[in-house]
């Protein structure tokens, strides 16, 4: 899984407010300093659901809690099988998480600059001090010679700590050896260790509030571009502008910098009839909160009609946007306006395509609607301090471990978070699972075309992700 670059890494850090900053100087006046994200490098804040997760994960495999009280944590998630994401605390990567779908159980992935954060009290290996120098400078695993002590509950393959006898964390990696068998052995490998980008961590509490201030200057000047982006387009094509709302993140930003734009804009709201709970408040609470008129696509029989015949929406067959969304969005659009201009909160990002595409352009499913990406060029980081700083009502999921808001069980949705919505949306899944089970019968699938996903890829198709608002 290679990463890819679809736009500059712009998170930086400052060490006086313990803040990130999306600039070369804090509004403190202090000089920040790069955070090595792998890319995308579209760091989102963790809500204390993500926190929870993150401790409880440490303190399973290293018996204490990763993050200190009062501090500001990033997540960002970097290419993997299925989900992994990389934890940004003090302006460093303190590790990452890693979902085993197959076990269904997340596994941490530390980096020896965590050790400022927290003592690990298992899964510790004590190496001599006179084998840093050959541990921590060249790289060199842990070989038997050098060992002192071990945890006694390290296993095969368990993620440790590397550790000197005067205790300074040279090393983080995989045990070649369980803890008995590593005190029998006479030589060889105990730990092979991992090569990281090192980075800085650099502890102190902070606030979300302390972060928008941090970023005053940064975030008046994208709303800034992005208002008169918003006025230039919509003097450019004179027709009905709206705001494609979903009830995500990037769609209620979007709509806030076109009222700041163009005062007051419908909302259009394709409702799948597929959508969680919170989304439907959040319209609701949205549309009384800003008095926003909000047209809203029919929810139609389309979707069992075609899963009927075509089986389940999947990665690389994803029928149910054009289907469930984008002719409903045509037709609404005809019937309502003729045409219309569309204000998306589509970022660059989010994926390649949305990083190679135009930042107005028309769908070919939906030829009555111009396009048009205000905040084509902000980061994630960009979008949720803004929020912040708004006092903008999100929708409540994204405190619940989702980054992404859409229907609840969309086919390009990952295992970790598919797991998450069975177990903690159970009256939403079995719904959904009843009609997997019975296209699963009809066509004669194994066992675990479910349990394992499968459904989730259409055999001998190969699809390509396209705009889908």
């Amino acid at each position: 899984m290679h990463p890819s670059y679809l736009g500059k890494i712009l998170l930086r850090w400052c060490d006086q407010c313990h803040t990130p900053v999306l600039a070369k100087t804090c509004a403190c006046g202090a000089n920040t300093r790069e955070v090595p994200l792998t890319p995308p490098g579209d760091a989102r804040p963790a809500f204390p659901a993500d926190i929870a997760l993150i401790n409880s994960i440490f303190e399973e495999h290293f018996g204490a809690p990763l993050v200190p009280d009062g501090h500001l944590v990033l997540l960002n998630k970097v290419p993997d099988n299925d989900r992994m994401e990389e934890i940004v605390i003090g302006g460093g990567i303190a590790g990452s998480i890693r979902y085993i779908p197959k076990e269904r159980r997340w596994e941490p992935i530390p980096r020896p600059e965590a050790y400022v954060l927290f003592k690990p009290t298992k899964r510790v290996v004590v190496v001599d001090d006179s084998a840093a120098p050959f541990i921590r400078d060249q790289g060199m695993s842990v070989l038997r010679p050098g060992l002192v002590s071990l945890d006694d509950n390290i296993c095969t393959g368990d993620e440790v700590f590397v550790v000197t006898e005067s205790g300074e964390c040279i090393a983080v990696g995989r045990a070649k050896a369980g803890a008995d068998e590593a005190r029998a052995m006479q030589k060889g490998q105990i730990v092979r260790n991992r090569r990281n980008v090192p980075s800085k961590i650099v502890p102190g509490k902070a606030t979300w509030e302390d972060a928008v201030r941090a970023n005053a200057a940064v975030l008046d000047q994208v709303e800034s571009e992005s208002v008169r982006f918003v006025k230039d387009v919509a003097a450019a094509y004179p027709l009905q502008p709206t705001v494609s709302y979903s009830g995500g993140k990037d769609s209620l930003v979007t709509m806030l910098i076109v009222r700041k734009a163009l005062v007051n804009v419908p909302l259009l709201f394709a409702d799948t009839g597929l959508e969680f709970p919170e989304t439907y408040a959040n319209v609701e609470v949205v549309q009384q909160k800003y008095n926003a008129d909000v047209i809203r696509t029919s929810t139609s029989t389309k979707f069992v009609e075609t899963m009927a015949r075509e089986g389940p929406p999947a990665v690389n067959a994803r029928w149910c946007c054009s289907v469930c969304k984008l002719l409903p969005v045509a037709e609404t659009i005809r019937s309502t306006w003729g045409e219309c201009l569309s204000f998306i909160g589509q970022r660059r990002y989010e994926s390649l395509s949305r990083a190679e595409s135009d930042r107005v352009w028309r769908n070919p499913t939906v030829k009555v609607q111009v396009s048009a990406a205000p905040i084509q060029d902000w980061t994630a980081l960009h979008v949720w301090l803004y929020l912040f700083r708004e006092e903008a009502p999100y929708n409540r999921l994204y405190e619940h471990r989702l980054d992404r808001i859409g229907c609840f069980m969309c086919p390009s949705s990952d295992m970790a978070l598919i797991h998450m919505i069975e177990t903690d949306f159970a009256g939403l899944w079995s719904g959904w699972l009843e009609r997997l089970c019975a296209w699963q019968q009809a066509q004669g699938l194994p066992d675990d075309w479910i349990t394992s996903g499968a459904w989730r890829l259409k055999e001998g198709v190969h699809g390509k992700e396209r705009h889908h608002h």
